[in-house]
Parts: structure tokens; C-alpha cells; sequence
């Protein structure tokens, strides 16, 4: 869900990085951008210069592309430097992707959360040429499209393992409340959840930078969905609780450098506007639901745009995301239409 920028949002640069180039948003700190086949067409990914060595957070997709892009990165920006650690935010592909090929080309050391790792070498194990019955059951429940269903019952579907290099054994474990050095300063480890389970974020002692991943974005709310991995997960609590928790560490000066978009200061206000916004989508979706009502059925209120084809399944599992929350908090009930989805109607 998009939100406006506000007065108390401020943005140091206009414009990102060029392909293959960097910009050092802070001393030993650099910015530099990743390419994505698909709507939002990138990744920020950022390396800090720890003297000998560099440590790179995020690295995009595993394709030639990327890696072409990370090599002229490596002997350009980076003064062909070896990259000695890789720390990832969250486990989600454009932030994983190429975590695995640091580990096994050039011995990187891969930092990030318990839950991130298994998450990704799981997923990266798993490959699937058709949708699994499982899936499949998922889909009905949330009231798919029948056109959009039948269509995506005979693709091959999405396979971790297409855009993240294989993950060989051996990481080492973040957890909340840890503290990292990473160039030149030291660093207070947080965990977020929501958008992705234990997402870490980090935030320097020694001034006011944060990296904060897909956890805290400027102008756009990351997706936060539930899938057929964990049905009744509950990500919008998660989300919720993490804002709040996050919110009390954020300064107007803090220069935020997330996972997507820019760089940017007034970390207060956007804390305020994650948290509201949410709170705003459960209310006015709270009134939609008037009369029983299918995931697939409850994108308008949800969405400012109209939903696409692209951004079916996002939208989708964002849907089933808000309604279970009402639900599992007692402001919904729940039942099963003769068609196996699950509709959901207000209480009160």
C-alpha cells in the first residue's frame, strides 16, 4: 500500500546509484542499486569498509545480470577489496539471492537470522514443477479467481531455487539485542517480523544511520501476506508489534538505508505512518465486510490501485493477511462457502 509523502520525510539524494556504481551515503559506507525483473524493478544492497575487507548487506537475485553488476562493483567501488561477510536482512530472494555464491566463490562468512537461513536453504531445497495439493487447497480458500486459479494450476510455479544460489552449510546466527562491528562502528541488532520472519535491522551507536532492509521503507508498505506454509501465521500482529517496538528507537535525524526506494530522515513520522496505516487498511476492511466476504473479494478497500495480474498473488495473500487478523483477534468470524473458501464477516 503506497503512502504520501509527508512533511517530516526528507530525502539526501534525488536520484540512486547508477548501474555498477556506488554512492557513499556516510564514510566507509557505500549505496549502491540491483536491478529486479518485476514491478518494483530493484534492490538497494549497501558495503561497508571494514579496512582490509568489505562487509556487503543484501545482495540481490542470483542471474549473470547481478553477478556482472556485482563484479564491476567489486573492482570498481569496492577497490577490489574481498568481500569477507555477507549479512542478509530477511530471506526473501532479491535480498538472499547471491548470499550462497559469496559463501562459495570467494569465502565470505554469511551473517543473518536462524529463522532467515532455514527459511532460505528450506526453500532453495524445494522445487516443485507443478502446485502442489497443498497450494492448491490454499488458493480455493482465499476465493481465487477461477480464470487466474486454473491458469496457475497448469504453470510451473515460482521456485526459490530459479533466483537463489544454492546455500552450502554453515551461517552465523544474529539474534535480538547482539551487536555488530561493521565499518568502523558498532551496531545494536533489532528483529522486526511482518514482512518477513526475524528480519534484522541495524542501527549504529556511533551515529545515526540505520539499515533497516524491507522492515522500514519510505514510501511504500512492504507486502505482508500469510501462504500455504502457514495458514493461520498471523504477520499482521507481527507487523504491528514490531512497529511499536522499533518506534521508540527512532530519531528525526536518523538516515534510514532501506531495502527498496531512498535513502531518507524523519524516522518518527514514517514509524507513526507503518503502524497507521495498517490499523487504517483493518478498519475500513472491518466495514467492507458487512456481509460474508472471500479473500479474492476484498481488494478495494485494501488497495489504492486496481489489482493486476502482476500483482494478483501479492494482493491476495496481503487480503488473507488483514482478514485473519480480524479474525484471530475476535472483530471476525469465519466459514466455509460451498466452494471451500473461507468468507469472513464483521462482528459488531
Amino acid at each position: 500500500m503506497a503512502a504520501p509523502a509527508a512533511a517530516g520525510l526528507r530525502y539526501p539524494w534525488e536520484d540512486p546509484p547508477a548501474p555498477g556504481a556506488a554512492i557513499e551515503v556516510a564514510p566507509d559506507l557505500l549505496w549502491m542499486r540491483l536491478p529486479l525483473p518485476m514491478k518494483l524493478d530493484h534492490v538497494n544492497v549497501y558495503a561497508l569498509d571494514d579496512g582490509d575487507s568489505w562487509t556487503v548487506i543484501d545482495t540481490g537475485f542470483a542471474s549473470n545480470k547481478t553477478r556482472g553488476i556485482w563484479a564491476d562493483l567489486m573492482a570498481g567501488p569496492m577497490q577490489g577489496k574481498p568481500v569477507a561477510r555477507v549479512v542478509v536482512t530477511h530471506h526473501h530472494p532479491d535480498h538472499v539471492g547471491l548470499a550462497g555464491w559469496f559463501q562459495s566463490e570467494f569465502g565470505a562468512e554469511l551473517i543473518t537470522t536462524r529463522t532467515a537461513w532455514l527459511f532460505a536453504r528450506m526453500l532453495t531445497l524445494d522445487v516443485q514443477d507443478a502446485p502442489v495439493p497443498e497450494t492448491l487447497d490454499f488458493w480455493r480458500s482465499a476465493g481465487m479467481d477461477a480464470q487466474v486459479f486454473e491458469a496457475r494450476r497448469q504453470e510451473r510455479p515460482f521456485n526459490f531455487g530459479d533466483i537463489v544460489a544454492p546455500m552450502p552449510l554453515g551461517y552465523t546466527r544474529i539474534r535480538q539485542g547482539d551487536i555488530i562491528e561493521m565499518g568502523g562502528r558498532t551496531w545494536d541488532i533489532h528483529i522486526g517480523n511482518g514482512h518477513a520472519p526475524e528480519h534484522a535491522t541495524f542501527w549504529s551507536r556511533d551515529d545515526n544511520l540505520v539499515l533497516s532492509g524491507d522492515q522500514i521503507l519510505p514510501s511504500i508498505s512492504p507486502n505482508i501476506g500469510v501462504y500455504a506454509t502457514e495458514p493461520m501465521a498471523d504477520p499482521i500482529g507481527d507487523w504491528l508489534e514490531a512497529c511499536e517496538r522499533l518506534a521508540p528507537l527512532a530519531r528525526a535525524d536518523h538516515l534510514v538505508l532501506g531495502g527498496h526506494k531512498l535513502p531518507f530522515t524523519g524516522l518518527p513520522t514514517r514509524m507513526r505512518q507503518l503502524i497507521d496505516n495498517h490499523h487504517g487498511a483493518l478498519e475500513r476492511l472491518h466495514a467492507f465486510i458487512d456481509t460474508p466476504k472471500a479473500a479474492a473479494d476484498c481488494f478495494a478497500p485494501l488497495f489504492k490501485r486496481k489489482i493486476g495480474e502482476g500483482e494478483y498473488g501479492l494482493a491476495l495473500v496481503e487480503a488473507i493477511a488483514h482478514l485473519s487478523h480480524l479474525y484471530q483477534t475476535g472483530r471476525a468470524t469465519r466459514a466455509r462457502r460451498d466452494d471451500g473458501a473461507w468468507v469472513y464477516q464483521r462482528k459488531g
